[in-house]
């Protein structure tokens, strides 16, 4: 280079130098205007340093290639030469670019090389690929950045069966490397899970053709983490991208944030944006190289529904009404209309979560135009919620997707206070809104210890919703329970229990740990605060749940042991009745005695059905026989009909049931098709055992959800003078009274009465059992032994 062209090119990099520096302090220039004009000012001073090269090209990639140039970013640049170009020469060119800007001191990402040689090196290394996607010519000969840019799209495209698995696993092992960046304190706004570098990880899946991205707020997102990381470079001067807790509240005060608090929550919101996004792009993406992986299923039955060309539709797999299974997602029935079916949010979640499966985004979007549920809820609606909140680790996903659309804040808009809220306690994993979920997963398997798993469920997702709130967040919190709860659809005693366990959710581990237990003032807190044993009982599981759900620090052996020592003294204290001894079914009504009577007269089953605002009343009249409860169970559950709550009791020689059921899709069958059924069920002629294996067999092969608790069965001392009462708790399932009733069949026992509820997909079922002789069981805990084995 002549002493001319050193002058020239060290005026021009002062005058870049002074430029950006102005730049860079114009209040009045941020996010991707500063971006687009720091990368066209740095274009021109490179091309300045290139000056008149043949056979060479210079291209930015990577985030300088897309024109976007943070204020401390590396300068990734690429530059190219023609195969048989003077190594001389390009060196010297090297030398007049990389040197300049070393100087200056600005981070450099560079590289020599042919466009055979870049294609090569691409090939071997996933990231070069990536940034090469996004290469953009600054000067130099355009036909040389061409040729890499064609190349490494055509190859992207045709190697995406093996890059996007690989590309995947690279986000997977940041998200284990770096964590979630929506519930960190100090997030690094570019390798965690939801950061910038998933954002540019779909604009590559994006390229493959293969799946693309849902679009609704993905932009505005990424714009915000490259704002925050504008900010973070001016405020720190140096190239970071993780913010620590000191220099929070200077962010947020550059972006115009109120405070630290304000500035997490829209970060945290826009990496929930970016990670529900490329969950759905990694599940399109893997569902269409499955399907490119096999041959394509021909149509095999003449006149069946074919799809184009001939090959069949996908599978759709009823899992309620209105929602069916396809393609190992949860998706919308045809006939399904959310605008005029206002509980198909719920129930479709519930069904998803249920068996283990994704929502699809597409049907996401159309749940979010059903209507508002009316309040208070339907039965229908909260017992679907319920079963939503117990599903356990696979509630997460369905929440969040539902979250990605608004609709829980449109069905609990106290949730809306909630989301996303940063946590500044150390004890603490997660946001507020996330912990509460959390707490859900970890109480669902605390259901088996409870009378009551729905309250337990509702009172984990409704604890914390105190916090932003001003005043203690439990007090606060105990107001807000005591608003909700009505509107979901509990009544006044219901609503009182929530709110008492709101309202002490810290109670017992907060007693435990800072008094003596022996002290009888130590277990009178604890009384005088809660008001019966059960209410107890669910108070110990939703203060372990809490704690679990927080983080490893906040519970552990001691702790639990402390608690279990108050729970023991304070339930001796209280001494309450037992739940079993409250759950006999009430009197018969004229109306049953009279249905009791004709079955009785007759020596046949009566059957009769009603439809109400609450769901479907079946009555049942049966001669006292052995088998009765079975067999009508069975035969509900072969016409898919789902029993809500029950109660059995024998009336003067007969077996009188009443039922709530719900129909699973569709009408319920009538009455007299059930009596036939239940006749033939009674007779043997109808396999009610088989029916079901056939369909249980049927439908295994694709369940995906975790093995629910296993259930328990206990004796109930003290529940009745005149039999034993057996207690069952366990996960609902298709057929499950059926089987509850054939292991008491087969343990030889008789069922004289019995009271059945469905809470969520939990069932409590207290069974007043006596021997054929008609007098309490003798052995009754081999009894419940044995009926605990066959329902395991």
């Amino acid at each position: 280079m002549t002493e001319t062209h050193l002058r020239s090119a060290d005026s021009g990099t002062d005058c870049y130098a002074a430029a950006r520096l102005r730049l860079l302090h114009d209040r009045g220039r941020s996010g991707p205007a500063l971006r687009a004009e720091l990368a066209r000012l740095t274009d021109g001073w490179l091309t300045g340093l290139l000056g008149r090269a043949d056979g060479v090209a210079l291209a930015a990639v990577g985030g300088y290639g897309r024109g976007e140039l943070s204020p401390r970013s590396d300068l990734d640049l690429l530059l190219l030469h023609a195969p048989g170009a003077d190594p001389a020469h390009v060196a010297a060119v090297a030398d007049r670019l990389w040197y300049p800007v070393w100087d200056l001191g600005l981070a450099l990402d560079h590289a020599v090389r042919t466009p055979a040689g870049a294609r090569r090196t691409a090939a071997d290394d996933l990231k070069v690929h990536l940034g090469l996607l996004d290469a953009r010519h600054l000067a130099g000969d355009p036909a040389l950045t061409a040729a890499v840019r064609a190349t490494a799209y055509a190859d992207w495209r045709d190697r995406a069966p093996a890059r996007l698995p690989e590309l995947r696993e690279l986000g997977e092992e940041r998200a284990r490397h770096h964590g979630d960046l929506r519930f960190l304190l100090e997030p690094d706004l570019k390798e965690a899970r939801g950061g910038l570098r998933d954002a540019t990880a779909l604009r590559a899946v994006a390229a493959s053709w293969l799946a693309d991205a849902p679009r609704a707020g993905l932009e505005p997102a990424r714009e915000l983490l490259l704002d925050t990381r504008d900010a973070l470079h001016l405020t720190t001067g140096r190239a970071t991208d993780r913010l620590t807790l000191q220099e929070q509240d200077q962010v947020a005060a550059a972006l115009g944030h109120p405070d630290a608090d304000a500035l997490l929550r829209r970060v945290y919101e826009a990496a929930g944006t970016v990670a529900y996004a490329a969950d759905v792009v990694w599940r399109e993406a893997g569902r269409v190289l499955r399907a490119r992986s096999g041959r394509p299923r021909v149509r095999r039955v003449l006149g069946g529904r074919g799809g184009r060309g001939g090959f069949t539709e996908p599978e759709r797999l009823p899992l309620a009404e209105g929602v069916v299974e396809q393609d190992g997602e949860a998706v919308l029935a045809r006939t399904a209309r959310p605008e005029h079916d206002p509980v198909l949010p719920l129930r479709a979640a519930a069904a998803a979560a249920r068996a283990g499966l994704p929502l699809a985004a597409h049907t996401v979007r159309r749940l979010a135009a059903a209507g508002p549920l009316p309040a208070p809820w339907p039965a229908e609606a909260r017992e679907h919620f319920v079963t939503l909140l117990g599903a356990g680790p696979h509630t997460v996903a369905v929440w969040e997707a539902l979250e990605a659309e608004g609709v829980m804040s449109r069905l609990l808009p106290e949730w809306e206070r909630v989301r996303c809220r940063p946590q500044r306690n150390p004890v603490h994993r997660w946001t507020v809104d996330r912990h509460l979920i959390e707490t859900c997963v970890r109480a669902a398997a605390l259901t088996r210890r409870v009378d009551r798993p729905d309250l337990l469920l509702v009172a984990a997702l409704l604890h914390d919703l105190g916090k932003g709130l001003p005043g203690d967040h439990s007090v606060t919190g105990e107001a807000v329970a005591r608003e909700v709860a009505p509107r979901l659809g509990f009544g006044p005693g219901d609503a009182a229990t929530l709110a008492v366990l709101v309202r002490h959710h810290l109670l017992l581990v907060e007693t435990a740990t800072r008094r003596d237990l022996d002290d009888p003032a130590t277990v009178r807190v604890v009384t005088e605060a809660v008001p019966d044993a059960p209410t107890l009982d669910l108070l110990h599981a939703l203060t372990e749940a809490d704690a679990l759900a927080t983080g490893p620090a906040a519970w552990n052996s001691w702790r639990a042991s402390l608690v279990s020592g108050l729970v023991r003294r304070a339930a001796a204290a209280l001494a309450g009745e037992s739940a079993a001894g409250r759950a006999q079914a009430p009197e018969p009504s004229a109306a049953q005695e009279r249905l009791a009577a004709e079955a009785r007269s007759s020596g046949s089953p009566v059957v009769t059905l009603s439809v109400g605002d609450d769901g479907v009343e079946l009555l049942m009249a049966v001669p006292d026989q052995p088998g009765v409860l079975a067999a009508a169970a069975g035969v509900l559950a072969l016409r898919r009909l789902t029993v809500r709550a029950a109660d059995l009791r024998s009336v003067a020689g007969v077996l009188l049931l009443r039922w709530r059921v719900a129909a699973e899709y569709g009408d319920p069958p009538s009455g007299v098709r059930l009596r036939d059924d239940l006749v033939r069920a009674l007779d043997g002629s109808l396999d009610v055992g088989g029916r079901l294996a056939e369909r249980e067999a049927a439908y295994a092969g694709r369940r995906r959800a975790l093995p629910p608790a296993a259930p328990s069965v206990s004796v109930c001392d003290g529940g009745s003078h005149d039999a034993t009462v057996l207690e069952v708790r366990a996960e609902d399932a298709p057929g499950l009274l059926y089987r509850i009733g054939r292991a008491l069949e087969g343990a030889g026992v008789w069922v004289r009465s019995a009271h059945v509820s469905t809470l969520g997909a939990s069932v409590v079922d207290a069974f007043y059992v006596t021997g054929v002789d008609g007098v309490p069981l003798r052995e009754a805990g081999a009894v419940a032994e044995a009926v605990e084995r066959a329902l395991r």
